[in-house]
């Protein structure tokens, strides 16, 4: 970088009381100080729930994926050490996320920034473009993440336009991102998702996907559950470099470690969490991990959350996309379903909107068959059906837990204390009938 050009991440970060009368613009250094930054970047924390931890950027996470395939980051992935506030306004973050000179606001500090900011930090042929040539728009916000559309008009006239995912705060307690980093280049590969296109100090930029993202509704009509089906399968074919270890319950375990030992500030929040009995989910934990693992369900790289809001469909070319990897991992073929199946209730937690044996069926025939379906045999569909409606009571277990490290840790608006409960009597209401239909099946194996 030349002397007058600096990354939007050399802030100079000022409480919002300060006096207006005071100069707060010091001249900016003669030359960036990579390192200057990497060391501000990396730190070391105490962890609200345990022993020190080390944060790392995705910056640093691109550059150790990309050295250990024989390149350098740069050359493999472009990163920038620029960072956007994910709670911010979609107008305050959009100088940030475009670049521009100026005072940025939020909600406690002052943020002075010099320079280019995070689309003219990677992509360097929009580095002179005018910031008039930008436009930043919300395409979601969900629990865990922000995602932003960044359309550019291009100096021959040519519009194009990339997707900035913003992780959301504190979600590097409960998601894995140098896992997440590592799988995402090989199934974009595979042709899973959007594009890789870089990546920065709390998220990353990706292709935009022009498509919409569906409902829970749309899951169970029959030609989209058939599709998210085919695409299920071809996603568990996918081969990821490194442990094939499933991770299941050693996150679960993780999970509950975490969640067991929390406090919180708030009142009323502390006596609905006294409630719990962590002795009783322990039990539950050990009792499920037991009955799956006779299940003997294929291993598989999973996604681990195929909710709606990770699949999206262009209805004009009838293709489907299945995004967001961030709790990929290895699993057990059985737990990606029946998490699949769970989320039919969306949100809300409506179960009652569980797929019935015939549509789950349908799902399980594409699936196995894909170009076949009607000659999946019965026993085929009996064998899956058993493992899926296991494997979903561990669904809930893992979601109920990690929605109390969220109740702690998510600065974000989401009632995560009532959805541990949600999740949790639900599992408690299954739990009779899907644990003795999976002990009829395996008596019945053991007999035969």
């Amino acid at each position: 970088q030349n002397e007058t050009h600096f990354p939007l991440s050399y802030f100079l970060v000022l409480p919002a009381r300060l006096n207006w009368n005071e100069s707060i613009l010091p001249a900016p250094p003669a030359k960036s100080d990579s390192s200057h930054h990497q060391q501000r970047l990396t730190a070391v924390k105490k962890d609200e729930m345990g022993a020190p931890e080390k944060i790392c950027t995705a910056m640093e996470l691109a550059d150790h994926e990309a050295r250990a395939n024989g390149c350098s980051g740069s050359d493999e992935i472009p990163s920038s050490s620029c960072t956007v506030d994910p709670q911010l306004t979609v107008a305050d973050a959009s100088p940030r996320v475009i670049g521009a000179r100026g005072i940025f606001f939020s909600d406690f500090y002052f943020v002075v920034g010099f320079g280019s900011g995070l689309c003219k930090d990677l992509f360097k042929k929009w580095s002179e473009l005018d910031e008039s040539c930008f436009t930043v728009e919300r395409v979601s916000g969900g629990i865990t993440n922000l995602l932003l559309k960044v359309s550019v008009k291009e100096v021959n006239g040519e519009e194009s336009a990339v997707t900035v995912r913003l992780y959301g705060p504190n979600t590097d307690y409960v998601i894995n991102r140098e896992r997440e980093l590592q799988a995402i280049k090989y199934l974009s590969a595979a042709g899973f998702g959007a594009k890789l296109l870089g990546v920065f100090g709390n998220g990353m930029v990706q292709s935009f996907i022009n498509a919409r993202t569906l409902t829970p509704a749309d899951m169970r009509v029959p030609k989209l559950a058939a599709e998210i089906a085919k695409e299920l399968r071809r996603f568990h074919a996918v081969e990821i470099p490194g442990s094939k270890e499933p991770q299941l319950w050693n996150e679960i375990f993780k999970f509950y470690e975490s969640a067991s030992g929390l406090q919180f500030d708030d009142a009323e929040k502390q006596r609905t969490y006294n409630t719990i009995s962590f002795k009783e989910v322990y039990g539950e934990i050990i009792e499920i991990k037991e009955l799956t693992s006779r299940l003997n369900s294929p291993v598989v790289f999973a996604h681990n959350d195929l909710l709606s809001g990770n699949l999206m469909v262009n209805d004009d070319e009838e293709k489907l996309y299945l995004i967001d990897f961030e709790y990929g991992s290895y699993s057990y073929r059985g737990f990606d379903i029946g998490n699949h199946f769970n989320e039919y209730a969306g949100y809300d937690c409506d179960y009652s909107l569980y797929p019935s044996k015939e549509e789950q069926d349908l799902f399980f025939r594409h699936y196995l068959q894909p170009d076949k379906p009607d000659e999946v045999s019965s026993k085929e569909l009996e064998v899956l059906y058993i493992e899926s409606n296991t494997f979903m009571l561990a669904s809930h277990l893992f979601w109920a837990l990690w929605a109390l490290i969220q109740a702690k840790m998510s600065p974000i608006d989401f009632d995560y204390l009532g959805y541990f409960f949600l999740r949790y009597n639900e599992y408690r209401s299954k739990k009779e009938a899907n644990c003795s239909l999976a002990r009829s099946y395996l008596s019945g194996l053991h007999k035969s």
